[in-house]
């Protein structure tokens, strides 16, 4: 089954905070169908295991199909993130923002652009994700999803504005009102734009602090 049939059943379940795989018999058609679109999506980064038989989707999932092929290299790097902390605070932060060298993403990037949400992660894009997870745990850093430090491998980024909004609109939940936000300041830069409900648009327009 190719990707866009997939996303658009899995559309139908509507969006809350976790699902279980028996929801997505009826529309897939049969069980083993089900358990192939959650694998494809899994593997993308569109859904994420939670326990067995239980998944959660990424809010991003329920973009328009012409969004789906653009958010696959922000999912990818998503998906392969690595995450680090040693003191889990925001002294890690600042330790790796002076340390590290590469293009940041999502939570502080966003924020610089915007002055909207507080941020809580930092992600950056790194050359060498293997070098730079060794640098790290000689400083004291251990990995593990608690990190507050977050080294994604790099790709290809044409424009950092761009690649900054699509990474906020892949990751979904909070990082949502950040790419509204990005657009709403920084919309005649972007060539490719996602869809929000008026109401989220207007409360983040609502919440942005006058220049």
């Amino acid at each position: 089954m190719g990707i866009e049939p997939a996303l658009t059943i899995v559309q139908t379940l509507g969006e809350k905070a976790v699902y279980h795989i028996s929801e997505l018999y009826k529309p897939a058609g049969s069980r083993a169908t089900a358990y192939r679109i959650i694998n494809e999506l899994q593997e993308l980064g569109f859904a994420e295991p939670v326990r067995r038989g239980y998944f959660t989707l990424r809010s991003s999932i329920f973009q328009s199909y012409r969004i789906w092929p653009h958010l696959v290299p922000s999912l990818d790097a998503l998906r392969r993130a690595r995450y680090f902390g040693r003191t889990y605070n925001e002294a890690d932060v600042t330790f790796v923002r002076k340390m590290l060298s590469g293009v940041e993403t999502l939570d502080y990037r966003a924020y610089e652009l915007t002055r909207l949400q507080t941020p809580y992660t930092f992600f950056i894009y790194v050359e060498n994700p293997d070098q730079v997870a060794e640098e790290l745990r000689k400083r004291g850093f251990s990995e593990g999803r608690k990190g507050r430090v977050a080294i994604l491998p790099k790709s290809e980024i044409k424009n950092e504005l761009q690649r900054v909004y699509l990474d906020c609109l892949a990751s979904g939940g909070r990082s949502i009102l950040d790419a509204i936000a990005i657009e709403l300041l920084y919309g005649n830069q972007l060539e490719i734009k996602g869809e929000f409900p008026i109401e989220l648009v207007e409360k983040v327009r609502e919440e942005l602090p006058t220049k």
